[in-house]
């Protein structure tokens, strides 16, 4: 997998975020979206969507999950950096919503 430029990065975040009401933001070397739920079930819930998605793409996330917010940290290990594989599983995530 090829770690995409700069430019490359923030176009992708500029469509991305085009289609989500709280954007992706860029933290150093990966994106990141909090997502906040009405309670812990629901959140769990997302999470449990989330890593069946990710599973078929056998790429995944980093993530925090604290009551009814969960954090998603996206990047891949091997590029160093993000690549069209965090972008796609964002876009996925964002159609699981």
């Amino acid at each position: 997998m090829e770690k995409l430029s700069g430019n490359e990065i923030q176009e992708k975040l500029r469509d991305l975020n085009i289609i989500s009401e709280n954007p992706w933001q860029l933290n150093g070397d990966a994106i990141e979206k909090e997502f906040l739920f009405e309670d812990f079930i629901r959140a769990f819930s997302f999470m449990t969507k989330v890593a069946i998605v990710v599973e078929k793409f056998s790429h995944h996330p980093e993530w925090t999950n604290i009551f009814n917010r969960v954090i998603v940290t996206l990047r891949t290990h091997e590029a160093d950096g993000l690549t069209n594989l965090d972008f796609d599983i964002a876009n996925e995530i964002e159609h699981l919503l």
